[in-house]
């Protein structure tokens, strides 16, 4: 007996709330901006890998457990993309404001904690999970490591105020902050990287600057009316408890989720630390491009959570499933194109970046491996439940 996942005869197909142009219009901007996100630690570690090995280890150290914190505040844009996608689709643009601010409070206060803990624990954390590693990169992990603890606000924020524009329906806008971000972020590296000669420093200080550009721009723009999502006032925001905890049971559990993920990959970039900086550099870029190659996959998802938030919203849960399971077969077309690019591209790429033969040499390898496995395991195990956290099923 076949199982029906959803009722075709229950679908208005004649009025889809997203149809294909609209998925295209929505899932494009998505995908380039994660990409150019991606494209921002790709040119800091490229940039950065002209200056030594121990430079590029230290980024890549650092980033292992950046990424990290990074999750938590990915996983609170989840949250504030499907409860305002929620209220959008029910069509209460009142409730869905006062969502947003809420989000932005909590987001705000989440994000200064961890900056504070980190800035007064940073070398005995790092001592504690890369305490073998040379003392050099350890003196370039603690430079890199307190500039971008300082950014962990700013990235915060603008992952929240993007997800607001994205539960609209609007992804173009965050993409096109993206994009002037990342030109930004480049052209800080050339000045402080090659012209003011401040290594792995120079290489945070701009990513710092692009992080303060976006958090700034995105609010401005979230201030105007006549658009979804409008925040302002913000001297007026008072927690609401209930509200946020709603949030929270969103953010939670897609936190842990990806958190424990981070972690797994955190362990494994802390054994390799053992081995050397060779060793070290090769898993750096290997990382890069792994997470270049999975950038399409993770851009369907986000989308998947703003579509599957609005049809709930609307009432349309036959639609929302319909919709998990097509764009379930986008996100496999997307990622097995992406790997086979990105794996065309990883010999040049190590050469431009000037590594070490031995380093990309052990690059290459893990890429070749990861090119083989990651289209046939990822987009299964991970874009439906992007859907599921959008019914409200993180846990």
């Amino acid at each position: 007996m076949e199982m029906k996942l959803y009722d075709k005869e229950k679908i208005d197909w004649k009025n889809l709330i997203f149809d294909n142009k609209a998925l295209f219009m929505l899932l494009f901007p998505i995908i380039i901006e994660q990409l150019l996100n991606s494209f921002m630690g790709m040119a800091d570690t490229m940039m950065v890998s002209t200056v030594g090995s121990e430079a590029i280890s230290a980024v890549s150290l650092v980033d292992s457990l950046n990424n990290l914190v990074i999750q938590i505040f990915a996983a609170m844009a989840a949250g504030a993309a499907i409860i305002c996608s929620q209220y959008l689709g029910s069509g209460n643009k009142q409730a869905a404001n006062k969502a947003a601010k809420q989000v932005v409070l909590t987001v705000l206060a989440i994000s200064l904690g961890l900056m504070i803990i980190c800035l007064i624990g940073r070398e005995n954390l790092l001592w504690l999970i890369f305490g073998s590693v040379e003392q050099e990169v350890m003196d370039n992990s603690l430079i890199y490591f307190l500039i971008t603890v300082i950014s962990y606000p700013f990235l915060a924020l603008f992952n929240a105020g993007a997800a607001f524009y994205r539960a609209s329906g609007d992804s173009k806008f965050p993409m096109k902050i993206s994009v002037i971000s990342n030109c930004l972020n480049i052209f800080g590296n050339a000045i402080f990287i090659y012209v003011c000669h401040w290594g792995v420093a120079g290489a945070a200080f701009s990513t710092l600057l692009s992080r303060i550009f976006c958090t700034v721009v995105i609010y401005w723009c979230l201030r105007k009316p006549r658009q979804d999502i409008v925040v302002n006032e913000y001297h007026k925001i008072r927690p609401d408890m209930p509200l946020i905890l709603k949030i929270m049971a969103i953010g939670i559990p897609s936190g842990i989720e990806n958190g424990m993920f981070q972690f797994g990959k955190l362990a494994i970039q802390s054994t390799v630390s053992t081995l050397g900086t060779t060793a070290i550099a090769a898993q750096a870029m290997t990382n890069i491009l792994e997470n270049l190659n999975g950038i399409g996959g993770i851009g369907v998802g986000i989308g998947l959570m703003t579509i599957v938030g609005q049809c709930l919203g609307a009432n349309r849960k036959d639609e929302a499933v319909y919709y998990i399971k097509k764009l379930c077969v986008i996100a496999e077309i997307v990622m097995a194109a992406s790997c086979v690019i990105v794996f065309a591209l990883t010999k040049p790429i190590t050469i431009l970046g000037g590594m070490e033969p031995e380093s990309a040499k052990m690059c290459f390898h893990m890429v070749t491996w990861i090119t083989l496995v990651k289209p046939i395991v990822w987009t299964l195990a991970f874009v439906p439940a992007y859907g599921l956290r959008a019914a409200g099923g993180g846990k």
